[in-house]
């Protein structure tokens, strides 16, 4: 493992992360009948092709109403659902998670280290709606893009859009990877999202 993120927000004992990779969490969701996108650092690697820093875990985007699905793809693993505000404990198989819970931990078994992190997004009929701001949305076959090995990935702006509210490091390393890849149109979304949501924000200058 290259870098163990911050996990302050989680209090109960968590472990150590050994992330798995893109192509083993492929292996793993493919079979799921419902959608799927590799999220957060891994996506932006995913569109631009090549690697562009360490990752201390791997994001999985799923919609909310699949979120039972993930139990059938992860037969025989623990999944724990991060109860806010920072709370880690187990989803058994039959409970629905509420709107408050957004991210699911998961390992092969006890005392074995985090492989994947899901996180769970909201939907309106067909479109995607941001869990950040309800407003902000896009038709669901517009939020994906498919990386080397048809890896399905998160568009990068929708990813750089969860980066932009507390940017880190790896934040900007992020956008800096990807951003001569976005077209007219992606930097447009991107740039409307975050003035609607931040009112400014020092990302927009390098958009325009």
């Amino acid at each position: 493992m290259v870098e163990q993120p911050s996990r302050g927000r989680i209090v109960a004992p968590y472990g150590r992360w050994e992330p798995a990779t893109p192509a083993q969490v492929a292996a793993l969701f493919s079979a799921m009948p419902c959608r799927w996108w590799i999220a957060g650092g891994y996506a932006i690697e995913l569109a631009v092709g090549h690697r562009v820093r360490g990752h201390g875990d791997i994001d999985v985007m799923m919609l909310r109403p699949d979120q039972l699905h993930l139990h059938d793809a992860l037969r025989g693993w623990e999944c724990w659902a991060a109860d806010p505000p920072g709370v880690l404990r187990r989803w058994e198989p039959a409970e629905v998670l509420p709107p408050s819970v957004h991210d699911i931990w998961c390992r092969p078994g006890p005392g074995e280290p985090w492989r994947v992190q899901v996180m769970l997004d909201e939907t309106n009929g067909e479109d995607w709606v941001s869990r950040r701001d309800p407003a902000i949305r896009r038709p669901l076959a517009d939020i994906g893009t498919t990386g080397p090995g048809g890896v399905p990935c998160l568009a990068p702006e929708i990813q750089l859009f969860y980066k932009a509210k507390n940017p880190r490091r790896k934040d900007e390393i992020d956008l800096l990877a990807v951003l001569p890849l976005l077209d007219a149109a992606r930097r447009r979304w991107l740039s409307e999202a975050l003035s609607h949501c931040f009112g400014s924000h020092p990302w927009q200058d390098r958009l325009a």
